[in-house]
Parts: C-alpha cells; sequence; structure tokens
C-alpha cells in the first residue's frame, strides 16, 4: 500500500517583514525590542485575532500568519498598516516601526506547526514588493477578494517576475490612502453625528521691538516653536504657521484675523532687547469677546539665544492650553448641557473628575456617556472615560470592581485603536498597568506619553509619581515639582503625589506640608499624615490621624491598605508599613 503524501490544503498566507530591523537595533536595541514588542500586544496579534487569523511562527523582525479567507487576510493587513502609520505620524521617522506585508492564495504542505510550499514562497516574495507601510497581493487573492470590501482600493501592478519563483506573479497593491480619504468624505456627507469641535487657535508672529535683525530670526523662531509644541495637545486645534505667518508685520485686528482663520483664541505677542536681556511678552485673547485672557512677561539674560527660545517656549506651551480649557469652561457655564458639543461634555468632566467626589464623578460618566452619543470614534473621550472609571475603581464606588475593570480597559481598547497617539490614551493606560504591578509595560506606556506631549501636566507629575513607585522618590519630586509650575492651577491631588514621593525620601517634615495643602483629606491622606507623624516622633498627632482614618473607614487595617500600593521595591513598602503601624492602625 502507498503511504499517504504530505497534507496539504488550500490557505491565505500573509507573511509580514519589519523595516530597517536592523538599523534600528544597531541604534536602541533595548527600545526597539521593547516597542516592536509592544506593538504586537497592542495592535498587531489583536487584529490578528480579530479575523481570525492564526500565527504560524515568528522571527525577530517578521511573522507567518495563516487565515482560512482572503478576505480576513486582506482585512487584518489593511488595519495593521492603517493603525501603524497613525501610530508613527508623531513619531520622529528615524524611530518608525513599519511592515511590509504580502498576501497569497494557494496550496501549502502541513508539517507539524508549520507550512510549507509554493502558496508560502509567493507570499514572501510579494511582502519584498510592497514599499514601507504598504501591501502587496497576488492576482488569486484580487480575484477572491472581489467587491467585498468597499473601504479598500486595489492598483494593477501586473505579471512581476520574483526571486525563486519561475513563472511571473500578477501583483496587486492595496491602496488604503483614497479608500480612507474616500470613505471619510462619504462618512462627512452622511452622518448625522456632529463632529467634535476642539477649541482653536492661531498664534501671530511675535512682533520684533528691538530694530535688530538678530532678534527678527529669533521672535520667528519662538514663534514657529510654540506653533509646534502646542500642537503636542490634541486637545486643541492649532493653526498652521503658513497661515498664521501671512500677517507678520501688518496691523493687526484680532477679531478680523479670528474670522479669517476660524478660530475663538488667538496669542500675540513681542520681543524686545534691552541692553544684556530680552523681553518676551505674550497675550492670549478670546477672539468672540475680545477679552484678554491671560497676559505674561518673560525677561532673561541674554547669553544663548537658542537656550532662551527653548525655555521660553516651555513657559508659553505649559501654560497656555490650560488658560485656553478655564476659558471655553467658563462658555460651557453659560450653554445648557443639551447644547454642548462633545468636546465641552469632556472638558466638563475632566473638571468634575479633578474634584475626586463620588457625585463628581457620576455627573462625568454621563458627559462621557453623552460625548461619545455625539462622537463615537472621539478618541479622547473614550480615554477619558477610561480615566473616570478607573477613579471610580480606585475609591471603590463602584458595585463590581472586576466589571469595572473591564470597562477601563475595554474604553482604552477603543481609544487606543482610534489614536495610538493621544498622550493621555497611554498615560491612562501606564496607570491602568501600574494597577496591575505590571511595572514594564507601564514603564513603555508612559515613555510614549511623555514623548508626545512633555508640556503636558498630568503626564509629567505621573511621570514623578511612577518614579517613587519605581523606587526613585528624588527624582520623582523633580517632576512633580515640575508639573506643578507648568500648571499653577493644577488639581489638589498634585499634593498627595509630592507628600508620597517626599516620605519615600524620608523628608517627613517637607511630606507632613504637602499633605496639609488638601483641604478634604479622605482615609488614605490621614494615614500617611498617621505614618509621617509617627516616624517622625510626633505620636500625638500620629494618633489623631490613626482616629481619622478608623473613624472614615472602619473597616481599615494596614494589610489591606498596602496591598493597593505598588511599591516596586520592598525597602518602601517596609518603611510605609512601618510608619502606619508605629502610628497604631490596626494591622
Amino acid at each position: 500500500m502507498q503511504a499517504p503524501g504530505p497534507e496539504r490544503r488550500l490557505a491565505a498566507v500573509l507573511a509580514a517583514d519589519m523595516v530597517g530591523y536592523s538599523r534600528l537595533m544597531e541604534v536602541d536595541e533595548a527600545g526597539t525590542l521593547a516597542r516592536l514588542k509592544t506593538h504586537r500586544l497592542e495592535l498587531i496579534d489583536p487584529a490578528i485575532a480579530k479575523n481570525r487569523g492564526h500565527i504560524i511562527k515568528t522571527t525577530g523582525d517578521g511573522l507567518l500568519v495563516e487565515f482560512r479567507s482572503v478576505v480576513d487576510a486582506v482585512s487584518c493587513a489593511a488595519e495593521v498598516q492603517r493603525r501603524m502609520a497613525r501610530r508613527n505620524s508623531d513619531v520622529s521617522p528615524a524611530r518608525w516601526i513599519q511592515f511590509r506585508i504580502g498576501i497569497n492564495l494557494g496550496d501549502v504542505i502541513i508539517e507539524e506547526n508549520d507550512i510549507f510550499g509554493d502558496g508560502v514562497n509567493v507570499a514572501a516574495r510579494l511582502q519584498v514588493l510592497a514599499e514601507p507601510g504598504g501591501i502587496c497581493i497576488s492576482g488569486a487573492v484580487r480575484d477572491q477578494v472581489g467587491d467585498r470590501l468597499d473601504e479598500i482600493a486595489f492598483e494593477d501592478l501586473g505579471e512581476q517576475s520574483v526571486k525563486n519563483i519561475t513563472r511571473p506573479i500578477h501583483v496587486f497593491r492595496v491602496r488604503l490612502e483614497s479608500a480612507t480619504i474616500a470613505a471619510l468624505e462619504s462618512a462627512k456627507e452622511t452622518s448625522a453625528i456632529p463632529a467634535t469641535r476642539k477649541p482653536s487657535i492661531a498664534v501671530l508672529p511675535l512682533v520684533n521691538m528691538s530694530g535688530d535683525s538678530e532678534q527678527e530670526f529669533f521672535a520667528d523662531g519662538l514663534t514657529e516653536d510654540i506653533i509646534t509644541e502646542l500642537s503636542r495637545f490634541r486637545d486643541l486645534l492649532v493653526i498652521s504657521r503658513n497661515s498664521t505667518f501671512v500677517h507678520k508685520g501688518k496691523a493687526v485686528n484680532v477679531q478680523e484675523i479670528a474670522r479669517q482663520l476660524d478660530v475663538e483664541y488667538v496669542l500675540e505677542g513681542s520681543v524686545r532687547k534691552v541692553g544684556d536681556r530680552v523681553r518676551v511678552t505674550v497675550q492670549l485673547i478670546d477672539a468672540q469677546t475680545d477679552r484678554h485672557i491671560w497676559a505674561e512677561r518673560y525677561d532673561r539674560k541674554l547669553e544663548d539665544i537658542f537656550t532662551i527660545q527653548d525655555e521660553v517656549t516651555g513657559a508659553i506651551v505649559a501654560t497656555l492650553p490650560g488658560r485656553v480649557e478655564a476659558a471655553t469652561q467658563e462658555r460651557v457655564k453659560r450653554k445648557r448641557t443639551d447644547n454642548m458639543a462633545a468636546y465641552e461634555c469632556v472638558l466638563a468632566a475632566k473638571v468634575l473628575h479633578h474634584r475626586s467626589q463620588r457625585d463628581a464623578n457620576a455627573e462625568a460618566q454621563l458627559l462621557l456617556d453623552r460625548a461619545i452619543a455625539l462622537d463615537p470614534n472621539y478618541a479622547h473621550a473614550h480615554a477619558w472615560k477610561a480615566c473616570v472609571l478607573g477613579q471610580t475603581w480606585v475609591y471603590g464606588w463602584c458595585a463590581d470592581r472586576d466589571a469595572t475593570f473591564q470597562q477601563v480597559a475595554d474604553e482604552l481598547a477603543i481609544a487606543l485603536a482610534l489614536d495610538d497617539n493621544d498622550s493621555d490614551v497611554h498615560r491612562i493606560l501606564a496607570a491602568v498597568n501600574l494597577t496591575r504591578d505590571d511595572h514594564e509595560k507601564a514603564a513603555y506606556h508612559q515613555e510614549r506619553a511623555i514623548a508626545l506631549n512633555p508640556n503636558y501636566d498630568l503626564v509629567v507629575v505621573q511621570q514623578g509619581e511612577f518614579l517613587t513607585w519605581l523606587g526613585r522618590p528624588e527624582e520623582g519630586i523633580d517632576w512633580i515639582r515640575k508639573a506643578m509650575r507648568l500648571n499653577p492651577y493644577h488639581p489638589e491631588r498634585f499634593w498627595n503625589h509630592l507628600g508620597r514621593a517626599l516620605y519615600c525620601a524620608e523628608r517627613f517634615a517637607e511630606a507632613a506640608e504637602a499633605f496639609a495643602r488638601i483641604t478634604r483629606p479622605d482615609h488614605t491622606h490621614h494615614a500617611f499624615l498617621a505614618a509621617i507623624f509617627a516616624q517622625m516622633g510626633n505620636n500625638i498627632a500620629a494618633a489623631a490621624h490613626a482616629g481619622e482614618v478608623v473613624k472614615l473607614e472602619p473597616g481599615f487595617s494596614v494589610a489591606a491598605y498596602l496591598a493597593t500600593q505598588h511599591y516596586k521595591q520592598q525597602a518602601d513598602r517596609t518603611r510605609h508599613e512601618a510608619g502606619l503601624l508605629k502610628a497604631g492602625l490596626p494591622a
């Protein structure tokens, strides 16, 4: 009897390979591996699972995936490449992670857990033909897909000769750009959902008042830097340099310019050289009312003009978004809730969230639900819903903690899919992973949040908080104080973060001062104060705060409380425990 031949089947095969892997590894081996791992976990593997694919094998820089359907294979490839493009949009091109993808439909040989044969080889050759971030498919795939994928277009590249394949292969390039634009235009025409209107600002060229040509370059450079850095804030629509510099050297009518550019706010200012110093004056104007919202003057010694430029840019950009939010919040107060735009709902929810009160949290959830109903694709709203739900989880304001935590994860997954480059999404993902004590994954998202927006006070303060958890409180203190400088109107909870960091650094008197700034302390604040005063040898104050802890939280125990803390170093946990027990709190 003749022995059976190898098992064969018809399969859609996807081959993917990372572009420039060796170069990226040479420049930053650890960082490249970490980013590639996160892309796999958050983006590529979920897309494969969603489209019913099966990963056959992976290499350091590529993977081979089998699908039972060519439609699933092409849908998966398109989703991966679109999301990778969004993720790369705010990253330096030198650090882009991109893939080439090839897809073929053909006969494969199954051997143990691997596949071989012509079907696999052709997919690998198609992958080589693809552009970075692109997809090439065989004629067989194109025939089977037909018109089933309306959002994807195809470009016929004709017959191509490829390495180690004797016959020419009919190749098609998957076109994502035009299809995406067409889909967006169609959605604009047919959708009844109102678009999210972000607050908008035009930064007019700073006027050189010095009569010195060198200061002209400084003024223009400073203006450009402010525009660039403000553009990092995803909730702020910033008019481009090309549009605002049209008004350079002309008499300024703020309200007229605002109408031309369709913006609500205008930043204008001047640069003046006075002796060996340079003075930069800026003012933020509400163009609808012609009212000055905020103004500031920066005097610096004229030593290194580029250092001054960076310093002044940072100071302006750190303050401005908060002032815009505050001004917009005043507008929101004058409107009925039913008439709020999605952005205004999110803005009001943020204000409520920062109160750290149960009723305010519930109201914030309702506002965020309305924002998402107005605009289901508003990534920032989904991110903040996760943040607000996370607050209910932390404080125990929810009936089912497991279900709430899953809601947080679900909202973040939606936000991440909609906008990989929203610093709030990564900020909240860092916090969520910290609650799981996954310090490594939290570090990745925190690093990405900082890279996306280094002037965002909530990201900066979380950097200080995270470093404290890692056992580096002195560095944490510097970051938290920086966040307080960035936003002089910061939420009160910043004092909690500073107090914890100072406690871990054994700067107990300063820690007590920080916690004393909290106007409505809860049982956790009193617990820290009890531990602080116990460490300082002030037994009377320690006992008083311990009494407040038990009064506010009758079931409090040191063991249960410490289980909610995320110290990576045992020494930090032990120090905290020692202070609590020394204050007389129940073990």
